[in-house]
């Protein structure tokens, strides 16, 4: 059984142009998102999808119910691949993901999906903090400009910034195309 599993985190229609809350180059993530699923199936590594919803109705996107909290179609679950419900953040807390993981003997995660600045960024450091090495694909992830005192930051350099802090610490910061190489 392997020892590497792929958590796809957030991958969802909200983030798209249709959605509430779409994402700067979220359609090139989710291509690349879902070439990396398709490794991990044909590898017959575990692929565990993380969806978010707010818990309230009077949330402002992510309202439970709504087609906005559906996963993207491109990279959609198969039968047997969990989904995990989550609220907040980082997606193992109050989730059963570390019991799935663990379950599966699971030593190393992949990392993909969205935001990079919110989800991804909590997710890569709760599962490095819980013992786990992380690798993650930063082009099967995307984010969105933020605004910081007055100042607009490009979606690209909160994507770098990121990565960068993720990559000092936390996680082994790889493209699709390496992924797939090795």
């Amino acid at each position: 059984m392997s020892k590497r599993a792929v958590v796809v985190v957030d991958l969802q229609n909200e983030y798209f142009p249709s959605g509430k809350l779409p994402l700067v180059g979220i359609e090139d993530a989710v291509t690349n998102a879902a070439r990396v699923i398709a490794a991990a199936r044909s590898n017959n590594d575990p692929v565990i999808h993380v969806r978010h919803e707010f818990p309230t109705s009077d949330a402002p996107f992510f309202v439970p119910g709504t087609e906005g909290t559906q996963i993207h179609p491109a990279v959609a679950p198969i039968e047997g691949e969990p989904v995990v419900l989550k609220n907040y953040p980082n997606s193992f807390l109050k989730t059963d993901l570390k019991q799935m993981l663990d379950a599966k003997g699971i030593e190393e995660v992949v990392v993909i999906g969205a935001m990079s600045h919110m989800c991804i960024d909590a997710t890569s450091r709760a599962a490095s903090d819980l013992g786990y090495k992380v690798l993650l694909v930063h082009d099967a992830c995307a984010t969105m400009d933020l605004e910081f005192g007055g100042q607009v930051v490009p979606a690209a350099q909160v994507h770098a910034a990121l990565m960068a802090a993720l990559a000092f610490a936390y996680a082994t910061i790889t493209t699709t195309d390496e992924y797939l190489a090795r």
